[in-house]
This record gives C-alpha cells, structure tokens and sequence, in this order.
C-alpha cells in the first residue's frame, strides 16, 4: 500500500486530513452543433421579422367587411396582435433555450427547429383568429 492510498484511507475514515480530488472533466464543445445551432438560430431570427411583417397584412381581412361580410373587428386585431407578438415571444423563449443548452455543452440543433416550428404554428393561431372574425353574409 502506497503512502497516498494510506492518505486517501484516512481521509475517507473522517480523521479530519484532507483528500485531494481533481475537478471534473468538463463536456468537450461539440462543434457541428455549435456551427449548426447558431445558423439555425440565425434564420429564425430572420424568420420572425418576415412572420412580424407578414402579420400586418391581416388588417386586410377587414377589406370586406359592410360589403358582402360582417366583421367583428376586435377579433381581427385580436388575431393581428396574437400574430405579431406570438411568434416573437416564442422564438425568443427558443434562443434563450438554445443559448442555455449550448452553455452545459449538450446538443442543441434542435432547439431552432422546434423554435421555428412553434412560431409557424403561433402565426396560424393568429390568422386564424383574425379570419374568424369575418361572417360572410348570404
């Protein structure tokens, strides 16, 4: 038995001596992922300002209205502001997730993905509300 496992015995048997330890491996960085992830994240980004102007032109689904529909106009900026602020919110809840998951160095392509997936499906939810607010008549 060596003088340093006589030590590390003691050590274990609550004498009071200290034990050294190392640190733990830290994860290494996984680049593809890195690379990968910030493009992702990238053209979400892009994503959500073309979903935010897009979600202007649904004040047109009011075009109509008093002609051949009648319209419930507090639904229509309803579903307008649903879809200009929804998918904003979502896809910043996604880069902060990103971020996070990046910093414990776990794989984090993923994440941009669902991101995007979200803030489409939030646009809909949007337009489909702005839409139910128009009753064509006949």
């Amino acid at each position: 038995m060596t003088d340093f496992d006589r030590r590390a015995r003691r050590g274990r048997e609550g004498d009071g001596s200290m034990v050294e330890t190392s640190a733990p491996a830290k994860r290494p960085v996984i680049v593809w992922d890195l690379v990968l992830t910030i493009v992702l994240l990238v053209l979400m980004a892009g994503l959500g300002f073309v979903l935010f102007f897009f979600s202007f032109f649904l004040a047109f689904a009011s075009d109509s209205c008093g002609a051949s529909s009648v319209c419930d106009t507090d639904l229509i900026a309803t579903g307008m502001l649903v879809a200009m602020t929804l998918p904003i919110g979502v896809g910043v809840l996604a880069l902060v997730a990103a971020i996070i998951v990046l910093v414990l160095r776990r794989v984090a392509f993923w994440i941009p993905i669902v991101g995007v997936v979200l803030m489409v499906g939030a646009f809909l939810l949007g337009a489909a509300i702005a839409t139910a607010g128009v009753q064509p008549t006949g």
